[in-house]
């Protein structure tokens, strides 16, 4: 694309050339004479100008800064959403062949949407409902009585268990496992015995899901993840959970059966909720934090276990504290130690007068 009809798409403001033409997107340091690069700030903007990129998209704000540069320049409001949107449309499309490959297995029973695509050694099962536009790439295996809405994408190797139900333009990335039997046992005698799982998964609407994450099958009813949310790569979600809309899970991150989570939460890299927790809207629990009581509306959580961020805060200054303070009490006790002899042969002076 040439700067000026980007320009157009982004609905921005133009400095420099409108017929650079632009064939990618890089950062400051790899650019070159055809890419655009992203300046969130004066700093990046001052180092784009002096770098080898074909165009810079910048904030509106910077307009003063560009010091009678020739260099291509878009200012938008928002550059970091511009950016997005060129990442967008500059992105390759996902290779999949229209329609369904030879090698693929669709039983009896099952319906399948418009412009659906489903790639080699894929299997559908019986009953199962596939929606408009749905891409199912190579090796998936969807088993009975599944749905998965329109314009969904599920990488190669997803499995979905029975009864799994995805809403639409989720993206489930490879090697991700829905609906497997929850995690449910009773001591009997020295022994162990398995609760079965006889519930199913709800993924609501515009849910991305990262590379080889397990969500769990309810024991009855559903477990549930909310419209929006994004969950990272390798994250585990237990049996009759329930996560709200528009939540962010980062990596490694673990969420205990029957946890509730509100609308809004985001659980830092490799932390844990634990089995009935409670995390209100949009609270925050910090990298490798759990917390073990219910967590307000709002709250932020860090440390195991997990403490209010202040309160965690003056706890971990007062630790950093503790050599300092102990080699002052030992030199206090070393004093006092003197102070008490001084005082015991004074003591013994005066008694042997």
């Amino acid at each position: 694309m040439k700067t000026g009809a980007i320009t157009q798409l982004l609905n921005g403001e133009l400095s420099g050339s409108v017929d650079i033409e632009i064939s990618g997107l890089a950062n400051i340091t790899d650019a070159t004479e055809t890419d655009l690069v992203f300046a969130e700030n004066s700093a990046y903007l001052k180092a784009a100008l002096h770098s080898r990129a074909g165009a810079i998209l910048a904030p509106l704000t910077e307009k003063t800064n560009i010091d009678g540069s020739s260099k291509a320049v878009i200012f938008t409001d928002s550059p970091r959403n511009a950016f997005i949107t060129m990442l967008e449309t500059f992105a390759a499309p996902i290779h999949a062949p229209d329609g369904i490959h030879p090698s693929a297995v669709v039983s009896e029973g099952c319906k399948i949407g418009a412009g659906v695509r489903i790639g080699a050694f894929s299997c559908i099962g019986t009953g199962s409902v596939i929606g408009d536009n749905v891409t199912i790439l190579t090796g998936v295996q969807i088993a009975e009585n599944c749905r998965v809405d329109s314009d969904t994408v599920l990488f190669p190797n997803v499995v979905l268990y029975p009864d799994v139900s995805i809403g639409k333009r989720c993206r489930i990335h490879s090697g991700t496992v829905l609906g497997a039997d929850g995690f449910g046992y009773v001591l009997i005698g020295q022994g162990l015995r398995k609760v079965p799982q006889l519930g199913g998964v709800l993924i609501e609407d515009d849910v991305e899901i990262g590379a080889n994450c397990c969500v769990d099958r309810a024991k009855t009813g559903k477990t549930v993840i909310g419209a929006g949310t994004k969950i990272d790569n390798l994250v585990q979600i237990g049996h009759n959970v329930q996560i709200g809309k528009g939540c962010i899970i980062v990596a490694m991150s673990g969420v205990a059966g029957s946890a509730r989570l509100g609308n809004g939460v985001m659980l830092g890299g490799q932390s844990g909720i634990v089995e009935h927790g409670i995390v209100g809207d949009g609270a925050r629990i910090a990298a490798r934090s759990c917390p073990i009581s219910e967590v307000a509306p709002g709250e932020t959580i860090l440390g195991f276990p997990g403490r209010p961020y202040r309160e965690r805060m003056r706890e971990f200054a007062a630790t950093a504290a503790l050599p300092a303070q102990v080699k002052k009490m030992r030199s206090l006790e070393k004093r006092l130690s003197e102070l008490e002899a001084k005082l015991a042969s004074s003591e013994k002076s005066d008694n042997s007068e």
